[in-house]
């Protein structure tokens, strides 16, 4: 089992289609990785060399971010939107769509589940 920037890739799957299982890469970067590292074919993760596999695992840490270090980065950019209190940021903060998205209806990734609104009637 390859194990590159701290994931095990799943041994059955292409190698470009595993790669995507790190966080930070998607699929254009990890046919780049792919051809960076000189494997021509795309071969599944079982096939791959120990030569191979140090080839990946050198290629991702020095060319990208990914993981911890991104997920810090990602974080640290919002928290610091909240603390300027720019408008992205108290998005982020209330949980509504960041990027100007409708949210009288739809938004409800980001809003949850409806909370059902009713009207107490008072007794005759």
């Amino acid at each position: 089992m390859a194990r590159i920037a701290g994931i095990d890739l799943p041994r059955d799957k292409r190698l470009e289609t595993a790669l995507t299982y790190i966080y930070g890469i998607g699929p254009t970067t990890a046919k780049q990785i792919v051809e960076t590292a000189g494997l021509t074919e795309n071969p599944r993760v079982r096939e791959l060399s120990e030569a191979d596999s140090a080839r990946l695992r050198e290629i991702i840490e020095r060319d990208y971010r990914t993981e911890g270090d991104l997920r810090r980065t990602v974080n640290g950019d919002i928290r610091r939107l909240q603390e300027i209190q720019s408008y992205r940021g108290l998005r982020h903060r209330r949980g509504l769509p960041v990027r100007g998205q409708r949210t009288k209806t739809n938004a409800r990734t980001r809003k949850g589940p409806r909370k059902t609104v009713g009207v107490k009637r008072t007794k005759k």
